[in-house]
């Protein structure tokens, strides 16, 4: 009767763990800035993020949106969203595939697609610190905002690298950084990077600072840098 309890227990533990693994995951950031007076100011940020696994497949879906406006005047929309598929051969190692949407109405661009294969390695794995590269072929098309409209294809190469380090058990910091770049024009490359400062108020709740860069190196008559820097409330769940 013994063996039969403890057995039970034992896999009762197992199924635990594997729901627990294997459970949807959402990270979620919602910030809101508005100023009153001399200036009318309003920012509007969301970072979404959706993580699910199934043994050694796991799909992720994240979603980014800025609206800003001085006053009546738009100063800010945009919008990326990605969708990744991973194996995991290994705890550090896995293949995966990317699909990758952006539109950013202040840009020399109406919209931008790229999409291909890429391989993604975890070198650091502690409790502390953990630091995640990957790189990739792509497939990109550039639809382009210009007098007649105009579409550019061409062969891509996306590196990115994600480092966390938890400082505390309720602050943590966050850096990710991506570069994305033609075959073809060595001149023609984009970079965006985050750096994000996380306090933990509960097990779902936290409170966190974050700096955006989004840096085009042919703009067009655009700038060269979209910089964002906004505070937020964050849902994990």
């Amino acid at each position: 009767m013994k063996k039969i309890i403890a057995a039970t227990l034992c896999l009762a533990s197992f199924a635990t763990a594997n729901e627990s693994a294997d459970r949807l995951v959402t990270h979620t950031e919602l910030g809101y800035i508005q100023t009153q007076g001399n200036t009318q100011t309003e920012l509007f940020n969301l970072d979404a993020k959706a993580k699910k696994p199934f043994d050694v497949h796991v799909f992720a879906l994240s979603i980014e949106a800025q609206y800003g406006k001085e006053g009546s005047l738009e100063t800010k929309n945009k919008f990326l969203s990605e969708l990744t598929y991973d194996y995991e051969f290994t705890e550090h190692f896995a293949l995966g595939y990317l699909l990758g949407f952006k539109q950013d109405k202040f840009s020399s661009y109406n919209n931008q697609f790229y999409t291909g294969p890429y391989a993604a390695y975890k070198i650091i794995k502690t409790k502390a610190h953990s630091l995640t590269s990957d790189a990739g072929l792509l497939f990109a098309r550039d639809d382009m905002r210009t007098t007649p409209s105009a579409v550019d294809e061409y062969v891509a190469y996306r590196v990115k690298g994600v480092y966390n380090w938890a400082i505390y058990e309720n602050l943590k910091f966050d850096q990710s950084l991506t570069y994305r770049g033609s075959f073809e024009k060595s001149d023609n490359y984009f970079v965006t990077s985050k750096s994000a400062l996380t306090n933990k108020i509960s097990d779902i709740l936290s409170a966190g600072v974050s700096y955006k860069i989004d840096y085009v190196n042919m703009p067009g008559l655009k700038e060269y840098t979209d910089s964002t820097f906004t505070a937020n409330l964050i849902i994990d769940y």
